[in-house]
């Protein structure tokens, strides 16, 4: 059996937490001496001495640990774990029945004319640890706070599913409609912890993996700042992760430990699930993953409770007098320990205990089956009992529980710590009977054998059911459960968005300064303005929001406790306890987290928030596009400012920075509303408008969407809202911006965003030198334009005998005459989105390819979006028509010099607002 490198240690010693004292007064005796170096002598001198014995001992190669891991024992002794304040036969039982149906369910579901499948086995050996949670610390919202916050690992929900039925949450007919969401609606269960497909039962979306430990730490934050604001009590809220040791290796897992350390978040407790494995085979086969995690949590600064063992392991660690079997257990590697769940007790006692004769005469006395169920931890009741306390109690730190499980636990032979048994979902005939046995299930042979096993419920009046519901009720009701309590906000009026309708005047400011300056207005209102939190990575001045840090404050729960160097400017760097501005740093994924976490906080604790995540449009989408989606999954609201937007406008950065996309990724995604603002009077537009589907109504009103807003950097004249403006096409997504007032031929011009001003340039061009009358049409939004003719299209192929519906686009232009011609700083696939429903002509211009450094001027002409490259391309469609001689075309490649780039007007510099 590999026992790891003797050069390259699996673990080097570790804290005496449960190894026995066999010479307490020796023991004392250099306690004693410890603390009489430091009364008499001060810290420094004890702590100098005890480097020089750790260095001694090192010398003489004694194994002195470093502290960052620990023993492969358990954390919490046995004399120091609490009373267990349950009935542990019925919460057996309880168990016995979750794990029947659970396992059933998925067994059904892959029956012949359905296999949809399911995952067995991660909540077989998750099972004990949220029964003691559900049992005995899950708090529910009956009190019309939050509860608790459970994310629930995604590959466990058939045994939350299953639990539910046994409290009639839900029926045998949902069980049969697991993953048949639309055939068998509307009993229909998501696959996973899915909100925005069962609305009123999963409250967070947690199956791709990273993404649930990182919203589960930015959820206890936001918890914090909530109470720190005055705008819910969430001091009994905690937040619960349930995770796996798989999952950990994923960069979002572990890559924000230190904030939750850094901020002292005692309301958080992950539970990680070390059941060894991952989807195909172990997770540290030639180490240990528990050890491994332990260092990194505990040098992150959390408080760390290993729970490696069960109860039947006690006698055996008392009697350890040499510490041989510690050694043994922390030398021995994980895929070995994998090896021993799936063999006979006869195997462990050669393989584990049989090399040394101390160890063979430890379990002289027991026979294999005895040795066989020496178990994990994670199983035993009791034990989690103990470590769920403990890290309740703990104050000051988050706690990360490492439990160790087995996968597939008593599923049987053919399933348990099988490198497989992730992707087996079908249990046979023989399979049930074993389970059915081990778990005393009172079904017959004869119901197991036509391939459709029955699910199991003891009776509503049962001792085991009445426990069940006694425990939830005085927790605070059932969960998971979603509750949508919050309350209508009060909406500002016009006032608010008096600045954005005025224009700029002779002063440029890019659009970005024009969303700031409503978000002040905004923030000055005495019903919503404490409700708008306001989350940046390390980038308030790029966007010009430092004006915001003296008044607002950033959010910082130790308050600022040193002198700013910037302290006598008007615009001081100022932190708060109260803060309203959410400073996360470098880090895009703890911003949408935070941005997520405070979206849903109308139904987390009935307080809506309205958060607005400010980023370099080039890291939202791209970076954290998996984040969105579960933004969109957990019903979150808010306003998502892609900022230094477009393909060409961030003159310097280059191709890391330059976003030419995240439109089109916006598209994808069906939570989110995305426009591409021009002016201040249409994000006025917008932004009011987003209020009012977001937040204005009732709950049922609302609507969960949230907005994407692509702002620039470049600064340009704003003009007066026209008295005029049309509103409805503002927000569905076009209106006629400028009609053309000189030439005979006319043509249509259509640009959104930053194209918009190249776009009334080309507009008089073609006028004074073309005898072009041309239309110039911002699009807001190519998004919605597409989205409302899908839907149209939708409608009219189902409902052929109806009244043919017309989109919304084309009826916009169906009275505009000639060709059309759309320029945006995006790439061509943006604009192209409406090119079916459009009533003519179309060509598109776009920034495809990537990004570069140089002047806007040049990174336009490059690309032929400039307001040149647009009034060749008018020309080229009428020339198609016949309305222009071919001619022409040349003539204006010549005119414009559009072959060289270095030809063209560099174009305005600066503006990072």
């Amino acid at each position: 059996m590999a026992s790891g490198s003797d050069r390259n240690p699996i673990i080097i010693g570790g804290l005496p937490s449960q190894v026995p004292d066999f010479d307490p007064e020796e023991t004392q005796e250099w306690l004693d001496s410890l603390d009489a170096a430091v009364d008499e002598r001060g810290r420094e001198r004890a702590r100098y001495l005890m480097l020089r014995l750790i260095e001694r001992a090192r010398e003489k190669r004694v194994a002195v640990p470093e502290m960052r891991s620990t023993d492969y024992v358990n954390t919490i002794a046995t004399k120091d774990e609490p009373f267990f304040p349950g009935d542990e036969d019925v919460e057996r039982k309880v168990l016995n029945a979750t794990r029947w149906n659970a396992a059933v369910m998925v067994s059904r579901a892959q029956r012949p004319g359905i296999g949809v499948g399911g995952h067995i086995a991660t909540f077989a050996s998750s099972a004990s640890l949220y029964d003691v949670g559900f049992n005995h610390f899950f708090r529910g919202k009956d009190d019309g706070k939050g509860g608790d916050q459970i994310f629930f690992q995604g590959h466990a929900s058939p045994g939350i599913y299953a639990r539910a039925f046994l409290l009639d949450r839900l029926s045998e007919a949902q069980l049969d409609a697991f993953r048949q969401e639309k055939s068998k609606a509307p009993n229909g269960l998501s696959s996973y912890p899915h909100p925005r497909l069962m609305p009123d039962f999963w409250e967070f979306p947690t199956v791709s993996m990273g993404l649930g430990p990182l919203g589960a730490i930015y959820q206890a934050r936001m918890n914090r700042y909530m109470e720190a604001r005055g705008i819910a009590d969430t001091s009994d809220s905690h937040v619960w992760a349930y995770l796996g040791d798989g999952e950990m290796d994923e960069p979002e897992s572990l890559g924000q430990l230190s904030i939750a350390a850094r901020e002292g978040l005692d309301n958080l407790t992950f539970v990680v699930n070390c059941n060894l494995q991952r989807l195909d085979g172990p997770v540290r086969g030639n180490g240990k993953i528990i050890q491994e995690l332990e260092s990194q949590f505990r040098g992150a600064g959390w408080n760390v409770i290993k729970l490696v063992w069960d109860r039947s392991w006690d006698p055996l660690l008392a009697q350890d007098r040499t510490g041989i079997l510690v050694n043994k257990l922390n030398t021995t590697p994980d895929g070995q320990f994998q090896t021993y769940a799936t063999e006979t007790g006869a195997y462990i006692r050669d393989h584990f205990f049989g090399d040394d004769a101390r160890l063979r005469d430890m379990v002289k006395d027991m026979s294999d089956q005895q040795i066989l169920h020496l178990g994990r931890g994670g199983h035993d009741h009791r034990k989690v009992y103990a470590a769920y306390a403990a890290a309740k109690a703990h104050k000051g730190q988050p706690t990360v529980i490492l439990a160790q499980t087995v996968k597939g636990w008593t599923l049987g032979p053919n399933f348990e710590g099988r490198n497989a048994t992730h992707q087996m979902k079908k249990l046979t005939a023989e399979d049930l009977k074993r389970f059915r046995d081990r778990l005393h299930i009172p079904i017959a042979d004869s119901q197991l054998e036509d391939g459709n096993p029955p699910y199991y419920h003891p009776g509503r009046d049962s001792e085991e059911i009445q426990y069940m519901h006694d425990r939830r009720k005085g927790l605070g009701g059932y969960v998971p459960t979603r509750v949508v309590r919050a309350k209508p906000l009060a909406l500002p009026d016009d006032k608010a968005y008096a600045s954005a309708k005025k224009g700029s005047g002779q002063q440029s400011i890019a659009t970005t300064m024009a969303f700031v300056r409503i978000l002040k207005d905004l923030m000055r209102d005495k019903e919503i303005g404490k409700r708008f939190v306001l989350i940046a990575p390390d980038e308030y001045r790029t966007f010009g929001m430092d004006a915001f840090f003296p008044s607002a404050k950033i959010y910082n729960p130790l308050g600022q406790q040193y002198e700013s160097v910037d302290r006598d400017l008007l615009l001081a760097y100022k932190e708060s306890p109260t803060g309203q501005l959410l400073h996360d740093g470098i880090s895009e994924a703890g911003c949408t987290a935070s941005l997520i976490a405070a979206g849903s906080a109308y139904a987390t604790h009935g307080e809506p928030l309205i958060p607005v995540y400010v980023f370099y449009s080039m890291f939202g989408f791209q970076r954290t596009g998996d984040q969105f989606w579960q933004m969109a999954d957990q019903l979150a609201r808010g306003f998502v400012l892609g900022a230094t937007a477009g393909r060409t406008t961030l003159t310097g950065e280059g191709l890391q920075h330059a976003d030419g996309h995240s439109q089109l990724l916006a598209s994808t995604n069906p939570g989110c509303v995305a426009y591409d603002p021009a002016f201040g009077y249409e994000i006025g537009h917008i932004v009011k408008d987003g209020l009012r589907r977001m937040y204005g109504g009732t709950p049922e009103e609302n609507e969960d969407v949230f907005y994407y807003l692509t702002v620039y950097n470049e600064p340009i004249q704003h003009p007066a809202e026209p008295a005029d403006v049309d509103v409805e096409g503002i927000l569905k997504g076009v209106y006629r911006y400028s009609s053309g007032e000189k030439g005979e031929i006319p043509a249509q011009i259509m640009a959104s965003g930053v194209a918009v001003p190249w776009a009334v340039e080309a507009q008089r061009i073609l006028a004074d030198e073309w005898n072009v009358k041309a239309d110039v049409w911002s699009a807001t939004s190519w998004n919605e334009l597409r989205r409302e003719a899908v839907d149209v299209e939708r409608n009219n192929l189902l409902h052929p005998d109806e009244e043919q519906r017309v989109p919304y686009v084309t009826r916009k232009l169906s009275g505009a005459q000639g060709p059309f011609v759309a320029v945006s700083d995006w790439m061509r696939s943006v604009p192209d989105q409406i090119a079916r429903w459009v009533p003519g002509a179309y060509q598109s211009l776009g920034a495809d390819g990537f990004g570069f450094a140089d002047t806007r001027g040049a990174a336009r002409r490059f690309f032929h979006i400039d307001a040149q490259s647009i009034v060749l391309a008018v020309l080229t469609e009428l020339a198609k028509d016949g309305k222009v001689d071919r001619s022409a075309l040349k003539t204006a490649v010549d005119r414009y010099d559009l072959l060289d780039v270095a030809s063209a007007d560099p174009g305005a510099a600066g503006g990072d607002a």
